[in-house]
């Protein structure tokens, strides 16, 4: 047997369990050139929402009917493949089945003595890099400035904010319990935390908590919390948008404060990215996280459910915020 997950229907606001279909299809029959892989870690990620509308974006969106895709660490369970061995853990943008075969292009071998295998998908992964890249690049982080991270204690955010402790700034995490919060502090070494979901007043809080105003904020949310914090950026500040988790099961467009007057006033730069513009630099963000990693400079934590059954209900969670960390499925 060989599970698979299809996209059956596009979902309207928030995705739903009946929005997937599990299947078996055949365990398939490797060709020369070929390997054979079996699925041990799935990444589920709040972009992938966005692949299920069939929408133009940077990416084509996922069909329905078909597999969906995403980050997967898989064990090499037989080779006709000079490349690879039996045994070979790598990493790779698959699809959702429990068995598939591939000629092994745009794949990554991992090693398992390094690091455990699902730290690959997470902070050595593509979540690791987001956040290097797109607060180092972006960012230009500056001691003694002041940061601050919606979403702080996602995958991404979690990272960003110890990456800027590590570079001298003072870091502010924004996140939706106060025992979220309570970890950005003890566990990354966050400065405060604000819980959006306990706060009566958003802006006086965010002013509050950054009382020498914004030098860079990460931006994983957008919507209000991203409003408020605009309101307290400095003079030559920069905004890195990441991620805008908070209206993508939106079916409508929201409207809010316009960013115009606040980005010509305080000379402010915003800019949002994607980690694969700088895939050149991969190599060398992986050595610097790997080496920050090693010397116990950076910590990370994982929210990991059990079973290849559990992967829809584990992205659904990211919406309700049910991740500390990186949520990831051990199949």
């Amino acid at each position: 047997m060989n599970k698979t997950i299809l996209l059956k229907n596009r979902p309207e606001g928030k995705p739903e369990i009946s929005d997937f279909e599990f299947t078996n299809m055949e365990k398939p029959t490797i060709k020369e050139g070929e390997i054979l892989l079996e699925t041990k870690y799935i990444s589920v990620d709040p972009y992938l929402r966005g692949r299920m509308k069939d929408a133009d974006s940077y990416v084509k969106p996922f069909q329905l009917n078909e597999p969906i895709s995403s980050g997967i660490i898989a064990e090499v369970i037989e080779s006709k493949n000079e490349s690879y061995q039996k045994g070979d853990y790598i990493s790779g943008n698959l699809e959702w089945k429990q068995y598939q075969a591939s000629n092994g292009d745009n794949l990554l071998k991992v090693d398992p003595s390094l690091a455990p295998l699902s730290a690959y998908l997470g902070i050595l992964g593509m979540t690791g890099l987001t956040a290097y890249f797109g607060l180092t690049e972006i960012g230009r982080p500056k001691k003694g400035e002041t940061l601050v991270v919606s979403g702080a204690a996602g995958a991404v955010g979690s990272v960003v904010g110890q990456i800027g402790k590590l570079l001298g700034c003072r870091v502010v995490g924004i996140a939706g319990t106060d025992e979220k919060v309570e970890m950005l502090k003890s566990k990354f070494g966050f400065d405060a935390g604000i819980n959006y979901n306990e706060s009566t007043d958003m802006a006086k809080d965010i002013a509050s908590a950054t009382p020498d105003g914004v030098d860079i904020y990460f931006d994983n949310v957008g919507g209000s919390i991203s409003d408020h914090v605009h309101a307290q950026m400095n003079r030559f500040s920069r905004v890195i948008v990441c991620g805008a988790i908070s209206t993508y099961n939106e079916t409508s467009i929201p409207m809010g404060p316009r960013v115009e007057q606040f980005l010509i006033k305080k000379s402010a730069l915003m800019q949002g990215f994607l980690v694969g513009n700088y895939a050149d630099q991969f190599p060398e963000g992986v050595k610097q996280l790997a080496t920050w990693l090693k010397e116990g400079k950076l910590s990370y934590t994982e929210t990991v459910l059990e079973g290849f059954n559990q992967v829809p209900e584990a992205f659904i969670g990211l919406f309700d915020g049910k991740n500390k960390g990186k949520m990831i499925v051990k199949a």
